[in-house]
């Protein structure tokens, strides 16, 4: 596991034959798949509902990414798919780690900024703000 990271949530799953290109390895566009899933799991693992809050005009979009490849997973390979929480300002940024479970391998590294549009505007949310409190460190 990387250094000083304080992991918040962890799901595993599982590489599918067809997320894989012609090398035989995941597909670098997979692994935001993974992390994106792994964020939805979490937030609704909090009880936050993505479609009230939305009907709200209350929406979380992805402002900015960091990738890093390491080990490229193959087919049938099982991860696990580690986060970390921060907040700087108006911003979430996720940490994600995905590991190979077979040897706890780092195989890819993002870091995932979010914000909030309030009906299509910058702003703060009083919902995430409390879902999300017990987990931040701030910046």
């Amino acid at each position: 596991m990387r250094k000083n990271t304080k992991y918040i949530y962890e799901t595993r799953m599982e590489v599918r034959d067809y997320e894989c290109d012609i090398q035989g390895i995941v597909n670098n566009a997979n692994y935001l798949h993974y992390t994106e899933h792994t964020r939805h799991r979490f937030i609704l693992s909090l009880g936050v509902s993505f479609s009230k809050l939305h009907e709200q005009g209350i929406d979380p979009v992805v402002a900015r990414m960091n990738l890093e490849y390491k080990t490229p997973l193959t087919c049938d390979d099982e991860f696990i798919s580690r986060l970390a929480l921060r907040k700087d300002g108006i911003r979430y940024i996720f940490s994600h780690d995905i590991y190979r479970a077979s040897d706890e391998r780092l195989c890819f590294h993002a870091d995932v900024t979010l914000v909030i549009l309030i009906n299509g505007k910058l702003g703060e949310s009083k919902e995430y703000n409390e879902a999300f409190a017990p987990f931040l460190e701030q910046e």
